[in-house]
């Protein structure tokens, strides 16, 4: 057992290792507009978009990027978004007034999730295609476009529990959809609405990032699409839904040592790496390890747009052939709705340090002015290091420097437990202990990178009246010597048209 200590060093893009290098310029924008700040990078999320594209290009296929709206809430990232071929997937009739507010018109958004008849009036009012989820809701849409004279809305059906070819083995259940082997009942709703409901297509909702789950619901909603044809319908859209991940970790050889150790620790054998002794979803009872580890795989080599690429290079189990292939013979257009992949190295949140004191089993306890809610990490299950950002100087642990650099002697790394403002015992911004090259100081900043997709706002809330964060969009000037200055404007005052003004580098 090792005793160097167990860091989980984020990957850091390019413009996200230059952003962090200027730490006068984030020390000011936090001194101006308050801890906790959370950074939205719109330049990064339109080349994730381009990246996506470049992999339907790959397989010669058409179709739609949508992004999952629900992973954020930033408006500077969705404004930005009309200004590419990306199209939106709202989930509630808030997003969907939001994207129509920010730009987009109706062909280019989806409308998913649980729905009112509120929202299936707006989406049919604004030409919006309807991912639906089952007969009643099928049949609410009709009324609606019956009621008010609306244009045909188009419609895709999603399923679920899906059966490979072969041994039986059903796919992952979930809240969304119609079971594949009711799809008859789907079609019986369309053929009898035909003047108000227009199927262009299938797809699946599936909370999981295995390849083998996702190609066999892929390969039923191939077959799906061919019973839609048998009844007279003219399907074009397969929707491949989202869930293609994010390598959050530099270091594979890390996230696998950390893993190693904390079942160690569990088990006893070493001292405890969890506030509490936390597990994880891992336990020990007698002798014998139990459960499972509850965590985002946070180191991986396949994500985002090469994970969309490898399902679609992927031979569809019953059928033999790549996927790819397989919707280019058929001429079928493919949508995919990333929301976290899209996101990834596009947003950062900064807390400023306000104490630092020694815990009754000596270990030290780091008090920041922010809280779990802020930057949900733990509700998501994943775990990385933030970066020290000192007062007046430069980043603690400066990206690509090697594990356990240090300033000098008197700064050496330390295990710490970061806890947040709140009055309340479990207001932990992580229950692992996270090692720093150094004891920070109050005053210093902890910059908690690739935080936009799900951990930046989505569990933000304004208990005890703690303040929420404010955000703000940061663009990254071009110098042409690929390290221009940064700019930056309020979040809600972001336009595409508009130039980030604010305080300069």
């Amino acid at each position: 057992m090792s005793n160097a200590p167990l860091y989980l060093e984020p990957r850091l893009a390019p413009r996200m290792t230059s952003l962090l290098d200027e730490v006068p310029f984030l020390h000011g924008l936090v001194d101006g507009l308050g801890s906790p700040l959370n950074l939205v990078l719109p330049q990064e999320f339109a080349e994730n978009v381009a990246r996506f594209g470049s992999v339907l290009r790959r397989h010669r296929l058409g179709g739609r990027v949508c992004f999952a709206h629900k992973a954020s809430r930033s408006r500077a990232l969705v404004r930005h978004l009309t200004t590419t071929d990306a199209a939106l997937d709202a989930a509630s009739l808030g997003e969907l007034r939001h994207a129509l507010g920010s730009g987009f018109t109706g062909d280019r958004i989806v409308v998913t999730g649980p729905k009112d008849a509120e929202t299936l009036w707006l989406a049919a009012r604004s030409g919006a295609v309807v991912n639906a989820d089952g007969a009643a809701e099928l049949e609410e849409a009709a009324r609606i476009v019956g009621a008010f004279g609306l244009p045909r809305l188009r419609v895709i059906l999603r399923l679920s529990e899906f059966e490979t070819s072969g041994t039986r083995m059903l796919s992952r259940r979930s809240r969304f959809g119609t079971a594949v082997k009711s799809l008859g009942d789907l079609l019986d709703v369309l053929e009898r609405h035909q003047d108000a409901l227009e199927p262009i297509g299938v797809g699946y909702h599936l909370d999981t990032t295995s390849l083998d789950e996702k190609a066999t619901a892929l390969e039923g909603c191939l077959r799906a699409m061919e019973e839609l044809q048998i009844r007279g319908f003219a399907p074009r859209v397969v929707d491949v839904g989202g869930g293609f991940g994010v390598n959050y970790l530099a270091h594979g050889a890390q996230w696998d040592r950390y893993t190693t150790e904390l079942t160690h620790a569990v088990m006893g054998r070493r001292p405890a790496l969890t506030w509490g002794g936390h597990g994880y979803g891992l336990r020990a009872e007698n002798g014998t390890l139990r459960g499972s580890l509850g965590l985002y795989p946070a180191h991986r080599p396949v994500a985002g747009a090469a994970y969309l690429d490898e399902l679609l290079s992927r031979p569809a189990p019953g059928l033999g052939r790549p996927f790819g292939t397989l919707l280019l013979e058929s001429m079928y257009d493919l949508y995919a709705e990333p929301g976290r992949a899209l996101a990834d190295q596009c947003g950062l949140t900064l807390g400023r340090v306000q104490e630092v004191r020694s815990g009754g089993s000596g270990e030290h306890l780091v008090r920041l002015a922010l809280n779990a809610g802020d930057v949900g990490l733990e509700d998501h299950g994943v775990l990385m290091d933030p970066v020290l950002l000192p007062r007046g100087g430069l980043p603690g642990r400066a990206p690509g420097a090697a594990a356990g650099a240090v300033d000098g002697p008197a700064d050496r790394p330390v295990g710490v437990y970061l806890m947040g403002n709140l009055c309340l015992e479990a207001d932990l911004i992580t229950r692992r202990m996270v090692f720093l090259p150094r004891l920070p100081r109050p005053g210093d900043l902890l910059a908690f990178a690739n935080t936009a997709g799900y951990c930046m706002d989505f569990t933000a809330t304004r208990a005890q009246q703690q303040p929420v964060a404010r955000k703000i969009a940061v663009r990254q000037e071009d110098s042409g010597e690929g390290r221009g200055s940064w700019t930056w404007c309020l979040d809600e005052e972001y336009w595409p048209v508009t130039a980030t003004g604010g305080r300069r580098t």
